[in-house]
């Protein structure tokens, strides 16, 4: 099944997607969202509280941001800023971050501690959705009976 890339030139184009590809983008952009609320949250994987920072490192993040007069975005948590949806098929939707710096951060972040994944409220609330979404299209769904050899 082919994917169909949603942002052209920084922007978002859905006029190209089928139905199914655009019930795949809402399924999406609601898992996204709830993973995003889990992380500004502060809640891990497990819907538990994260890791906390390093000593180190928090003692350096607090030096930092107290010594710049002019506000620094460098550790302001602009990585889910930057993560969207990116790719959709009538199977997946893909997110991803896309610059190389936040896409460098990520991945260090994943090593200490899985952030990027589904816990099991987002897992329920991506459940939640695709509900609504097959009660929205169950009235345009084509039913097929079969009666005893023939068809109606």
């Amino acid at each position: 099944m082919p994917s169909v890339r949603i942002w052209f030139r920084k922007q978002l184009r859905v006029d190209h997607l089928n139905f199914r590809q655009f019930q795949m983008l809402k399924l999406g952009t609601v898992g996204l969202a709830a993973v995003k609320n889990r992380l500004a949250a502060g809640l891990g994987p497990t819907d538990a509280p994260a890791k906390p920072l390093t000593k180190r490192y928090a003692i350096y993040k607090s030096k930092r941001l107290r010594r710049r007069a002019v506000r620094d975005l460098s550790l302001t948590g602009s990585m889910l800023g930057n993560l969207s949806v990116r790719t959709v098929s009538e199977r997946a939707a893909k997110a991803a971050l896309t610059s190389r710096k936040e896409r460098i951060k990520g991945l260090a972040n994943m090593r200490r501690e899985p952030w990027l994944v589904f816990s099991p409220r987002n897992r329920a609330a991506i459940l939640e959705a695709a509900r609504r979404l097959l009660r929205e299209i169950t009235p345009r769904l084509v039913v097929e009976r079969f009666l005893g050899g023939r068809q109606s």
